[in-house]
């Protein structure tokens, strides 16, 4: 899951948090998410990571047409699903004739979090772009059985750095996914002393960059290739 700290008393994020219900506004369509605090955590809310790495990637205009694209610790689902809707700029009415154009998306998280993933995701995307966006479970270093080694284009995180325990099998994850094209983009905040230790053990097996800084919401994005590639998306 996409596992971050929660801080009592955080006055109107934490309202934010414990609403069940969270608004965006991305590739011209309103994104009504259900959140649910009481019952999954912090893996069923909408933290600022994951809204940062949606605007990078709609601002940036990346061309994500056709790309084989794989989000890890989806949470809620935002993240994938603008992803999903980012796409041919055609107008609605022929939309879903070039839908087959736009990315192949496959949004993960684990078991306990699919059903909430799979609402979300459901509820947010256009008939003819939701066999485009797969939700599948995937337990870091455990389920890689699951996934063809090298098989996507792009792996999106937001926030999933956090649990120190968790990083061999993180890395291990992606390495399992990576191939020499595959550009690796993770969002975060730098919070703790152990969040630099996984940039350094990222940095021992990929090429890493910084390639922007929301200083309003303190949040970096991080790309990552293997070797010394720096390919453009």
């Amino acid at each position: 899951m996409a596992l971050v700290p929660y801080e009592e008393g955080g006055g109107w994020t934490a309202r934010q948090l414990h609403s069940p219900w969270a608004t965006f506004h991305f590739a011209s369509r309103t994104i009504r998410l259900q959140q649910d605090w009481r019952r999954l955590g912090v893996a069923a809310v909408v933290w600022d990571a994951a809204v940062v790495l949606c605007a990078y990637l709609e601002m940036e205009g990346i061309d994500l047409r056709d790309r084989s694209v794989i989000e890890l610790g989806a949470g809620t689902g935002l993240l994938g699903i603008v992803v999903t809707l980012l796409g041919p700029k055609e107008s609605a009415g022929v939309r879903a004739l070039h839908s087959t154009c736009c990315a192949r998306v496959t949004i993960t998280d684990r078991a306990a979090a699919l059903e909430l993933l799979e609402s979300n995701v459901q509820a947010n995307l256009p008939p003819e772009l939701r066999p485009r966006a797969v939700v599948k479970e995937l337990t870091w270093g455990k389920d890689l059985d699951n996934f063809s080694p090298g098989a996507f284009d792009l792996i999106l995180g937001a926030d999933i750095v956090y649990l120190e325990e968790t990083f061999a099998e993180l890395l291990q994850t992606l390495e399992h996914l990576c191939s020499e094209r595959t550009v690796i983009l993770l969002s975060c905040r730098i919070r703790y002393e152990r969040d630099l230790k996984f940039l350094k053990m990222l940095r021992e097996r990929f090429s890493v960059s910084e390639v922007h800084y929301d200083s309003s919401k303190d949040v970096h994005i991080y790309k990552a290739q293997r070797g010394s590639r720096k390919d453009d998306l």
